[in-house]
């Protein structure tokens, strides 16, 4: 019997799988799917040991296999998901997440040409930074389609991302590569057609979080924000997720430097490196409430296309990421939180 692997065979979010007809099913607070998020599969499964990660090759196996942001990602065929995003106009982009395989890439680059064949949709991938040795790599990508280029950084200091990622961990993952590859992919992209990945709640303090986004920020690449959430199973499955005026804070922050209406070195921190002063008025801010909505890669209106509907956490709540604007009683709550 043939493997169901990729490039035949995509996972999808359990948000797409619903949105897709494959799964039935409602959302809390009626939110709508607007980036399809597919993830690639092999049998070896991710060689990364990431020690947050649902995929991670240090992750004891629970009774129901891997699931990975907190859901499981169920299997279906590259034709049909296609076949099913036709006609579904509320969704307006696909985002193709390579994992660490030896085969990721070639198939990653397949997966990019049936969507631009098939498809009016924008097209991203999630790449595996640890696969990418040359701009060639992601010239082929460009040239089959994609028009947006995530990378999942994580951790935030060297010292955070060797332990979790890298050698502390028996990893293949590098800091210096990582970040080494956001310079190439602005590169062959342009600027801030490029997103950074960063996970708020891992160890480090809210001053080294804001400074790895201004990092980002100076180098071309827009952050795209997560809370962490710890994965049964994960090494970390008993490592609390941040406090949520932690969340909101850095929210704030990173809206302030990725709009350009500020940046690090009007804000101030404590001894503990806690965010005290953005430099703004940040009262206005909180009034909007899109800064509290999930950042990610925009679609057809210029808005958040890669929405995640409660990737973060569950439907129950708090929500940390809004998949929708916050309505006014939201707005409400987040200023409590903030205080």
């Amino acid at each position: 019997m043939s493997q169901k692997v990729s490039p035949e065979y995509v996972q999808t979010s359990l948000a797409a799988s619903l949105t897709l007809g494959f799964q039935q099913g409602l959302f809390h607070r009626n939110a709508k799917l607007k980036g399809l998020n597919l993830l690639l599969h092999y049998e070896e499964g991710c060689l990364g040991r990431c020690h947050f990660c649902g995929l991670s090759r240090s992750r004891l196996e629970g009774p129901k296999g891997k699931t990975f942001i907190r859901v499981d990602w169920p299997l279906y065929t590259l034709e049909e998901i296609i076949g099913r995003t036709k006609g579904k106009d509320q969704i307006h982009r696909v985002c193709i997440s390579m994992i660490t395989h030896p085969k990721a890439l070639e198939d990653t680059i397949h997966v990019i040409k049936r969507f631009k064949e098939e498809t009016d949709l924008f097209i991203s991938v999630l790449i595996t930074p640890t696969l990418i040795h040359n701009i060639e790599s992601l010239e082929a990508m460009k040239h089959a389609g994609a028009d947006r280029i995530g990378i999942a950084i994580d951790a935030v200091t060297p010292q955070l991302f060797d332990r979790l990622r890298g050698k502390g961990v028996n990893g293949p993952h590098r800091w210096d590569h990582y970040w080494d590859v956001v310079r190439m992919v602005v590169e062959v992209f342009g600027k801030f057609y490029v997103g950074i990945h960063l996970i708020v709640g891992l160890g480090e303090t809210e001053r080294e979080m804001v400074q790895a986004i201004q990092r980002g920020q100076d180098m071309g690449a827009y952050t795209h924000l997560f809370s962490f959430f710890p994965e049964k199973g994960s090494p970390m499955e008993n490592h609390p997720s941040p406090p949520l005026d932690q969340y909101r804070r850095i929210q704030l922050a990173r809206w302030i430097i990725n709009e350009g209406l500020g940046s690090i070195g009007q804000m101030r921190f404590d001894e503990q490196g806690k965010l005290v002063d953005f430099g703004t008025d940040i009262e206005l801010l909180a009034e909007m409430g899109e800064p509290f909505m999930t950042s990610g890669c925009p679609g057809r209106n210029g808005k958040v296309a890669c929405n995640r509907p409660y990737g973060n956490e569950r439907p129950s709540g708090p929500i940390r990421n809004f998949p929708f604007m916050p309505e006014l009683e939201d707005i409400e709550e987040i200023k409590k939180q903030l205080e």
